[in-house]
């Protein structure tokens, strides 16, 4: 496929181009390949670079190649969008020909786009949470991953936070993976109640705490893949690593320059993901309780 403007610096800080960001994407091909795999994805498109606009594209243009494959959404609008939909690495490589920098996969295949099998959660720290916090709260959420049974997958966010992924039983719509989502995260709270928070308004949170965003599994609510570069000037990436990495990860260190021979040397450390399978049935069971208890319950979705 040729690229053009293949010169055009997309990252001001490290004078990386346009033809770097498709090498790069080429060198961790298997692992970008996997974790977009049959899901909708929308794209993070920066025509100038990162510096320039930031443009989010649902909807593959009219004129992309016939062997692009796409899957249709539809919206409450009653709208709907044909999404990317990517089976190779062709693919990808035609997003970044389009000026694609991240890649945002729904937690759906396109087989049946209503009922996620993946359930993330999002390690989000408010403005004055160090890295320091984020680690110990990623603690507690493998204690409490580990004693559900439960397999989590984590990675770099790319920015200041953590996400861990969990596979799970494609049985359950948005609303209820989303109320799962809020009983573990109030389980992480009361564990931790003086470093993580489910406060809902972002105006009522200690700007100290970690928010455990619960509502990133909502519908049509996404973030960046696995391996998905970030559109930042450090050119980060949102890099999958083992929990016992967790304590000395430097996730600025993470870069568009590094993770290539990290993936090299070890693989795609989420490549077990498909093999493991969890019910959400014990954390909907936690939900009810807390609902029957009467915890304040935040909007359906925001």
């Amino acid at each position: 496929m040729r690229i053009s403007n293949p010169d055009r610096v997309y990252f001001p800080l490290t004078g990386q181009t346009k033809l770097d960001l498709a090498q790069y994407y080429l060198a961790v091909g298997d692992g970008i390949v996997r974790a977009l795999w049959e899901r909708p994805c929308m794209l993070h498109r920066f025509p100038d670079g990162v510096a320039g606009e930031k443009v989010h594209q649902k909807r593959v243009p009219r004129g992309a190649p016939p062997w692009v494959e796409t899957v249709r959404v539809g919206f409450p609008s009653g709208r709907f969008a044909d999404e990317l939909c990517v089976t190779e690495l062709a693919s990808v490589v035609w997003a970044v020909q389009m000026s694609t920098v991240e890649f945002h996969p729904w937690n759906s295949l396109r087989s049946n786009t209503e009922l996620p099998d993946e359930w993330r959660i999002d390690l989000d720290p408010m403005p004055l949470c160090d890295f320091a916090r984020v680690r110990q709260v990623a603690h507690v959420v493998h204690e409490v991953l580990d004693e559900l049974g439960a397999v989590g997958w984590p990675k770099t966010s790319g920015g200041s936070g953590l996400h861990v992924y969990v596979r799970i039983e494609a049985r359950w719509g948005f609303r209820d993976v989303r109320r799962a989502a809020l009983a573990f995260a109030r389980e992480v709270e009361r564990r931790a109640p003086d470093l993580a928070t489910t406060t809902w308004w972002r105006r009522d949170r200690d700007p100290h705490a970690l928010f455990v965003d619960y509502n990133q599994n909502a519908r049509d609510h996404t973030i960046a893949s696995a391996y998905s570069v970030r559109g930042v000037p450090e050119a980060t990436v949102s890099t999958p690593i083992r929990w016992d990495e967790l304590d000395d990860v430097a996730p600025l260190e993470c870069t568009m320059s590094t993770v290539p021979a990290r993936f090299a040397a070890l693989g795609d450390l989420q490549a077990g993901m498909e093999a493991a399978s969890f019910s959400l049935q014990t954390l909907l069971d936690w939900a009810d309780r807390d609902e029957r208890a009467g915890v304040a319950q935040p909007p359906e979705s925001s």
